[in-house]
């Protein structure tokens, strides 16, 4: 059976003073996530202190999985996120539907898509 899995790697950049609002939004984001989206398979964030640069990987079984983010989460999160730092990129790897591109794309993300072409993973 075909991975179906997205993984989606992105990068936000707090403005001055706001990295501590920063990591906490995202705290609230990863217990909504948690909580409310089974298909949501692994959240992982990264913050460098002197740059303010929030990285974060997000794992979904699939595409119907970031839909579901996108259209809840992502969406309730987005503007409050806008305000306190600036998005972008953000990398989707993997077969992301037309349409889920269109919805990345028109809230303004800085966008690549990806479809997997090689790799392996000792883990499966």
């Amino acid at each position: 059976m075909e991975n179906q899995e997205i993984t989606v790697v992105y990068k936000w950049t707090a403005k001055p003073g706001k990295g501590q609002e920063l990591k906490g939004i995202y705290k609230d984001v990863e217990k909504q996530m948690q909580e409310t989206e089974p298909g949501a398979l692994k959240v992982e964030c990264y913050y460098d202190e002197g740059t303010g640069v929030l990285l974060v990987l997000d794992l979904f079984k699939n595409a119907d999985a970031l839909g579901q983010h996108l259209g809840t989460t992502a969406a309730g999160h987005f503007p409050s996120l806008l305000e306190i730092a600036v998005p972008g990129p953000f990398l989707f790897c993997g077969k992301v539907p037309e349409q889920l591109q269109q919805a990345a794309k028109g809230m303004g993300l800085d966008a690549t898509f990806a479809p997997p072409v090689f790799g392996f993973d000792r883990n499966s």
